[in-house]
């Protein structure tokens, strides 16, 4: 059966006449999705048949559905017509805008709303994320970043996992939770390719966490015994922060040695189009060359349109993290602290009693002079 599509330029022409392909993409290491429209925008051969600008809004219907609502961020045209237009959803202004912040006592959900209010972001529903984090300074970093951060810490602590979704022109932000799996990928079905990989390059066994300060040092260790005896000992060494007491501290490592302690497998599939399997999602895949059997996280999808088809390739992995950003606490006034104590141990020096030269000193001394 043919999909049937439907392109509308600034809410008021539809355009798919003119549409050769639509590819609509995401992945979850951003925070929006992106539309990718190729066409053939002229009916004599001498003009363009609609005067398309930059800035203006473009929605994407498939079989009636509306599947994607943004911005258009780039138009280009050739001199027989043939042109493609780029576009974001709403989301994509959390990586236009970088700054400074500094957030005290706030848990990643007042993070979000606030960072929505400052920089005229709409925000939809914003999941509760319960740990509230003492401090953060970030600095120099785009909003979605100082998000992506203040999720990490969050997951850090407590596992919890959230993403961040655009819908009907709102930020919203997403509890991941397991829950039943709606689509299977099967071999002789739907899948028409498949490759696998796994790997333990960024697999960890062990996991080591200090805290406190110099006086008062804290430490967690932990350590997955059947994975250490298969794989060999990989321990990760992780910063905490100097105000964590013991509990946090080895909660932290616990938490990070359930992160680390896992082989990384991905998977790439090119199938029947499904416009509800999209990054973030979970699907079951069935393959029996690759021996791929179970269920996968969607990491990134592109959906390409053209002639009535609808086909999709999709990027699946075991886990559904985010980026993960470590927060590094305040390395400015880091440096700056450690210049004063250098700067304090030279006057220190200095002020001490000169030691009484040797006599091969002395006898240096007298040859520089001559």
């Amino acid at each position: 059966m043919a999909t049937n599509i439907r392109v509308l330029y600034d809410g008021k022409y539809y355009i798919e006449p003119l549409v050769k392909s639509v590819k609509w993409s995401g992945d979850v290491a951003k925070p929006h999705r992106t539309l990718q429209v190729s066409l053939s925008n002229t009916i004599n051969g001498e003009e363009q048949a609609v005067d398309i600008e930059v800035g203006k809004e473009i929605r994407f219907y498939a079989d009636g559905a509306g599947l994607f609502r943004g911005i258009i961020f780039e138009y280009n045209v050739s001199n027989r017509g043939d042109a493609t237009l780029t576009a974001h959803d709403e989301n994509v202004y959390l990586t236009k805008n970088v700054d400074t912040r500094k957030f005290v006592n706030m848990t990643a959900q007042a993070i979000v709303k606030e960072i929505g209010k400052a920089y005229g972001i709409p925000t939809g529903d914003i999941a509760a994320t319960g740990y509230v984090i003492p401090k953060l300074i970030l600095r120099n970093m785009t909003l979605w970043d100082m998000i992506v951060t203040a999720l990490t810490e969050t997951r850090k602590q407590n596992g919890r996992k959230f993403v961040p979704v655009a819908s009907n022109g709102k930020l919203h932000l997403r509890e991941k939770k397991d829950g039943a799996v709606r689509w299977m990928l099967e071999d002789g079905v739907n899948i028409t390719s498949a490759s696998r990989s796994r790997s333990i390059e960024e697999t960890r066994t062990s996991v080591k966490v200090i805290g406190g300060d110099d006086k008062k040092p804290l430490t967690a260790t932990e350590t997955d015994a059947a994975m250490v005896k298969q794989y060999g000992l990989m321990q990760h060494l992780e910063q905490a922060e100097s105000d964590l007491k013991q509990s946090a501290i080895t909660q932290l490592a616990k938490q990070r040695l359930k992160d680390l302690a896992k082989v990384n497998e991905e998977v790439s599939v090119e199938a029947l189009g499904i416009s509800d399997v999209v990054a973030g999602t979970a699907v079951y895949a069935f393959e029996s060359m690759t021996d791929l059997v179970g269920g996968f996280y969607v990491n990134a999808d592109t959906h390409t349109f053209q002639g009535g088809t609808h086909l999709m390739d999709v990027t699946l992995s075991k886990t559904d993290d985010l980026p993960k950003l470590e927060y590094e606490d305040d390395p400015v006034k880091k440096a700056e602290v450690k210049k004063k104590k250098k700067k304090a141990a030279g006057k220190t020096t200095k002020s001490k009693k000169t030691k009484k030269p040797s006599a091969s000193d002395l006898f240096i001394q007298s040859i520089s002079n001559r």
